[in-house]
């Protein structure tokens, strides 16, 4: 290991928003609110989760490149109409008044959820995974393995037709933004957790959920 390489920051969480917008309340384009993020070395992580007719790619204040992590996830049960996609942008460049927007082409007004995350010092998304859960009191992310220290993203989005709940992560993740108590006309659940690890080593996330419902899952690990 060179110097440079021992000297480099470790990654660490950085700035994070979340919009939701309930069904029928929305406006085109989808704005998340400003934060201020680091001017350039920073990860970017963004989730699209709503109608599936709104899948406008996302545009940053900052001329960010976004791509696709994984594929989308169809939400169980409501008749292919609504799904969930995650973007991420690296080598972002950031400072203040940072925003992210959706044009929303198919349902202007409908619900969509975007959580807009900064992962500082971090180049990489060097592992992610997966999976839609079955409805259940816990529910678990798939596994991943990282071979150093590294910050973790685990995102949950319950298909419960529900405007009240609670999703709680354990592992030693900590919940940092949620979308849980939704307005009467309904909106997307979601909630964020992070964790930090020092070492290489196999991770997953469990998330407590009540009332019971299915989930669309997201965990990853960013160097």
């Amino acid at each position: 290991m060179t110097s440079a390489a021992a000297d480099a920051p470790a990654p660490s969480l950085g700035a994070h928003v979340f919009l939701g917008q309930g069904e029928g309340l929305g406006v085109s384009p989808a704005v998340t609110p400003a934060m201020e993020t680091q001017a350039n070395g920073s990860v970017f992580v963004i989730f699209n989760a709503g109608y599936s007719n709104n899948d406008g790619s996302p545009v940053d204040t900052y001329g960010n490149r976004w791509k696709p992590l994984g594929h989308p996830l169809v939400y169980a049960d409501y008749g292919d109409r609504f799904d969930v996609r995650a973007y991420v942008a690296t080598a972002g460049k950031g400072g203040p008044g940072h925003t992210v927007s959706i044009t929303k082409r198919g349902e202007p007004k409908g619900e969509l959820s975007l959580p807009f995350v900064e992962v500082r010092n971090a180049s990489r998304v060097q592992a992610f995974a997966q999976n839609y859960a079955e409805q259940a009191l816990v529910v678990a992310s798939d596994e991943i393995t990282v071979d150093g220290p590294a910050t973790l993203l685990a995102f949950w989005w319950g298909d419960g037709g529900v405007k009240r709940m609670t999703a709680t992560p354990g592992d030693g993740f900590q919940l940092i933004d949620a979308f849980l108590q939704l307005p009467d006309e309904s909106g997307v659940q979601g909630a964020v957790a992070w964790r930090q690890v020092d070492a290489a080593g196999t991770y997953r996330v469990h998330w407590t959920v009540a009332p019971v419902q299915g989930a669309a899952l997201w965990i990853m690990a960013i160097r």
